[in-house]
Order: structure tokens, then C-alpha cells, then sequence
């Protein structure tokens, strides 16, 4: 064991504490008065030199090649992944174009004889998609009914949206449309912009397609 280690000792200092001056790249050695000391220390130091940037660069190349190991593995193993990621993304983005709501603008209220749908400047049509944001409740409608003049807060309250219910309240009429959620109702009778009525807190829920 001491002899393997005198040996490679000897090695290091022929290597490098001794350098040949082509082999580093140095001159001859320069003369110093009184001695040589200073020469060896000096050659000394820059084997030392060497041998620390040799071994950095042996590291470097060491460490280059695990990296590019590791990440030829990574490329392998996420490969299959990628590709799911990419068609998960491609179908949401063909259902997120399918899924388009469209949104009334205004927002109309309308009797029964008024068609329901998108309401538009050009296109004017009774929402049908009615939500309350007071009392977070989808809007209901019948045609042809009217609301009792009875109604009152609690009666909403308590019913809503049970139409076996809610019918009791509920009179014919030709060519009004009763509308109601839990906290408001309505019986309209011709084409109204929903904005004329500041005491409701009624929005468009969005069309789908």
C-alpha cells in the first residue's frame, strides 16, 4: 500500500513538479544567483497550477458528461408525456371554442309574444337565461300568465323554484310572460330593455353555442 503510494507520488512529481519546458509550454529555466531555489519554487508553482487547472478541466468534462446522461434520460421518459400534455391541450382548446357563450347585449324582457334568445340592438329577443346576482337564483318564466296581484317577498322566498308551487300565485293572460326568481318578479307584456328597471338585479347567464 505504501509502495502503490510512493509510486503514484513519484509519478505526480515527474509529471508535474518537474515539468519538461515543451510540456508546459515554459522556457528554460532562468538563472538565479546564489542557487536554484527560487527556479524550482517557481517551477513548483506552476505545476501545481497545472495540475489544478488539468484536473478542473477533467471535472468539467466529468460533469458535462453526467449531465448529458441524465438528460437523455429525462428526453426518453418524458417524451410519452409530452405528447399527452400537447393533445390534453389541444382538446381543451377545441372545447373551450365549441363551449362559446354569447351574452345579451341588452338584455331584454318580452311577453309572450316576443321570441326568446340572444338579445341584440338588431336582433331583439326576450333573454331566456336570466340570473338574480341579489339572490344568486336562475330566473323563471311562464307565457301567457300573469303574477297575482297577492305576491309578496315570502311567497318567492318559500317557493321558489317549485312550479306546483309557484302555480297558485299564477293567473292567465293572454300574451304576458310572468317572470320571478327568489327576491323579484315580473309579468311583462311587450319589449322592455331590463335596464329600464332599476329595481332588479337581473343579468344575462350566458347562451351556450
Amino acid at each position: 500500500m505504501e509502495k502503490d503510494l510512493d509510486d503514484l507520488l513519484d509519478e505526480v512529481e515527474t509529471k508535474f513538479c518537474r515539468p519538461e519546458p515543451l510540456r508546459l509550454g515554459l522556457g528554460p529555466p532562468p538563472k538565479v544567483c546564489g542557487g536554484g531555489n527560487q527556479s524550482s519554487n517557481r517551477n513548483g508553482t506552476e505545476a501545481k497550477k497545472t495540475l489544478r487547472v488539468s484536473n478542473t478541466f477533467e471535472g468539467t468534462n466529468d460533469l458535462d458528461s453526467l449531465i448529458d446522461e441524465i438528460f437523455e434520460e429525462s428526453n426518453f421518459d418524458m417524451k410519452p408525456m409530452k405528447s399527452k400534455l400537447e393533445s390534453s391541450g389541444n382538446t381543451s382548446v377545441r372545447v373551450s371554442i365549441q363551449g362559446l357563450s354569447k351574452s345579451c347585449s341588452p338584455v331584454y324582457l318580452g311577453g309572450s309574444t316576443v321570441p326568446c334568445g340572444v338579445g341584440t340592438n338588431t336582433s331583439q329577443r326576450a333573454c331566456d337565461h336570466l340570473r338574480c346576482i341579489a339572490c344568486d337564483f336562475s330566473v323563471v318564466s311562464y307565457d301567457d300568465c300573469m303574477w297575482d296581484k297577492s305576491c309578496d317577498y315570502l311567497f318567492f322566498r318559500n317557493n321558489m323554484p317549485e312550479f306546483h308551487k309557484l302555480k297558485s300565485k299564477l293567473v292567465k293572460k293572454k300574451g304576458a310572460r310572468a317572470y320571478a326568481c327568489q327576491c323579484s318578479w315580473r309579468t311583462v307584456e311587450e319589449l322592455t330593455d331590463l335596464q329600464t328597471d332599476h329595481q332588479l338585479r337581473w343579468v344575462c347567464g350566458k347562451h351556450k353555442g
